[in-house]
């Protein structure tokens, strides 16, 4: 038997949606992009969205739209992918890395506290393997350190704390205390890669909670601004008779959705509550046959949230870094593909290079070093998933 690690979901459905989108002469951002919009700012609970060609687009944007630049700092986790730390460096802003707590993949809140200086603008929470982090202790800290925190602009003064951006690349769909991501934070950043539970290709979004003062039609224009070279107005809305003129207001970016893209999206919107049932159902399969063993399972369902059930991550109890790779390498040859997640960004040679040493995040490289992350998607089947099991168990 042959499992890949995570494979798209996508049917015929999908497939004669995009075919609709190239016949109606709308393969650029159009009618499918703006009702996707609507649909996922609906189902994230929050009152708009906005759709770019990926998740870092989308993070880099909403930095952008917060005028975060030189002089600005961000905190983040060191136990992350680059896509959550990659947007700091280009925006110029200094990017500081905190370690995460003990056996766990979340930043540690306390050294995120004493990070936290007068330059500090903006910390990025990860929702890993779609796990939400623990907001109330963020925004406890948020609230304790909001005399640090100096507004260099209206909308910052607007949000009037530190800002607090949740990369929720794996959380589409999730939960914290009731509440959707997507209306936790100030503001959420997802994506719909192909390797995510809900999948465009390419392909993210944004949503922002209401800020009092700040209309939420003009923050929306400044997004599509940013996403479109700067250009007054979309393709879209040059259509209307006798409406081609416009202006370019700021030499902008191009990180627009297509409707191509879009039309598998409306289709996966449709088709994502079963997908996310059929998730669960598998993450409560592992657990019933893994629960028990020297291993440390993600908790992605209890009384504080509901996870989107992206990732089954596994931690090898007792096991070196290369302990963990052997059994990595003896799952793939009994045709069971497995990954990490994640290799923690000081051991990278380009976050290297920015003076950051593994040494100084112990938490970090203790969490990654006997990692193994477990194949784990809807069209995962019951016989697959069995052979998983029993393959793992042997191995280990």
């Amino acid at each position: 038997m042959k499992i890949p690690f995570s494979p798209p979901d996508i049917t015929e459905q999908e497939a004669q949606e995009v075919s609709a989108a190239l016949l109606s002469g709308w393969i650029t951002t159009g009618p499918r992009t703006k009702e996707f919009e609507r649909q996922i700012a609906k189902f994230c609970e929050s009152d708009m969205a906005v759709c770019q060609n990926s998740a870092t687009a989308c993070l880099e944007s909403i930095l952008r739209i917060l005028d975060i630049g030189p002089g600005d700092e961000i905190i983040t986790s060191s136990y992350t992918y680059t896509a959550t730390a990659s947007p700091v460096c280009h925006v110029g802003a200094r990017l500081v890395l905190v370690d995460t707590k003990p056996d766990s993949y979340e930043m540690d809140y306390e050294q995120l506290a004493a990070a936290i200086n007068e330059h500090t603008k903006v910390v990025i929470p990860v929702d890993i393997g779609g796990v939400p982090c623990d907001y109330n202790e963020i925004y406890r800290i948020v609230e304790d350190k909001r005399h640090l925190f100096k507004p260099a602009n209206a909308l910052q003064e607007a949000i009037g704390h530190l800002i607090v951006v949740d990369d929720a690349a794996h959380a589409f769909g999730a939960s914290w205390h009731g509440k959707k991501i997507g209306s936790v934070s100030d503001f959420t950043s997802f994506s719909f890669h192909a390797v995510k539970n809900f999948t465009t290709a390419e392909g993210g979004a944004l949503t922002w909670k209401p800020i009092n003062g700040i209309d939420d039609n003009w923050l929306y224009q400044q997004f599509q601004l940013n996403s479109l070279h700067g250009q007054s107005k979309d393709a879209l809305s040059r259509t209307q008779l006798g409406s081609w003129e416009y202006d370019i207001l700021t030499p902008a970016y191009k990180s627009n959705m297509t409707d191509l893209t879009a039309a598998i999206g409306l289709v996966q919107m449709k088709r994502y509550p079963a997908m996310l049932k059929r998730r669960k159902e598998l993450i409560e399969r592992y657990n019933q046959e893994l629960t028990g063993l020297n291993l440390q399972l993600h908790e992605h369902f209890n009384s504080e949230h509901i996870s989107s059930a992206h990732l089954y991550q596994v931690r090898l109890l007792g096991y070196e870094e290369s302990n963990r790779n052997d059994v990595i390498v003896k799952m793939a040859e009994r045709g069971v593909a497995c990954n990490v997640h994640f290799k923690p960004l000081p051991m990278m040679t380009a976050y290297k290079k920015l003076g950051f040493d593994i040494s100084n995040y112990p938490n970090a490289y203790n969490q990654f070093k006997n990692e193994i992350t477990l194949p784990l998607y809807s069209k995962l089947t019951d016989e697959q998933i069995e052979y998983i099991i029993k393959n793992f168990k042997e191995v280990i």
